[in-house]
């Protein structure tokens, strides 16, 4: 468990320590699926962002929790991979803090506990991708030194009858 002591000048947020712990038991996936789907709008329940979560951990996905008090602040969801563009990293599928705790460190704060764990995994880099359209989410990237290397392109495809 990592403590992270804050002194918070937020009206709304009094002085306060967050810990960041990794999600685990259902109980925690249900403090942690509001946070979520702030970032995620399509996540039907917090019984199916459990389970979504869960496949994901069976390949490496891990979501790690900000926490004050009893609830979730902040959320990284993050895998290792290897591939031939970066050999190994660590890969943030998800990075969002609840409105009342941005501007306050929080983000910061689970970038540079999955940057630490990137580097304990000996990776090579740490990635992320995030919307076009984010301009407030990329400042913060580059305030955290990530620096902006390529396009992110998909396409959804329809499932076969």
């Amino acid at each position: 468990m990592i403590l992270l002591n804050w002194w918070l000048y937020d009206k709304d947020i009094p002085m306060s320590t967050f810990r960041l712990r990794l999600l685990d038991s259902d109980q925690d996936y249900q403090a942690g699926f509001s946070v979520m789907r702030e970032l995620r709008p399509h996540l039907a329940d917090a019984a199916t962002f459990a389970a979504q979560a869960r496949r994901q951990g069976e390949q490496g996905y891990r979501l790690l929790a900000a926490w004050q008090g009893s609830e979730v602040k902040g959320l990284a969801g993050y895998r290792l991979q290897e591939n031939l563009i970066y050999g190994r990293f660590l890969y943030v599928d998800d990075l969002v803090v609840t409105a009342d705790a941005r501007r306050h460190g929080v983000g910061g704060q689970l970038i540079e506990a999955a940057r630490e764990e990137a580097r304990r995994q000996g990776c090579a880099h740490f990635v992320l991708d995030t919307g076009l359209g984010n301009a407030l989410g990329q400042r913060f990237y580059f305030r955290q030194g990530l620096l902006a290397k390529g396009m992110h392109f998909c396409q959804p495809l329809a499932a076969r009858a």
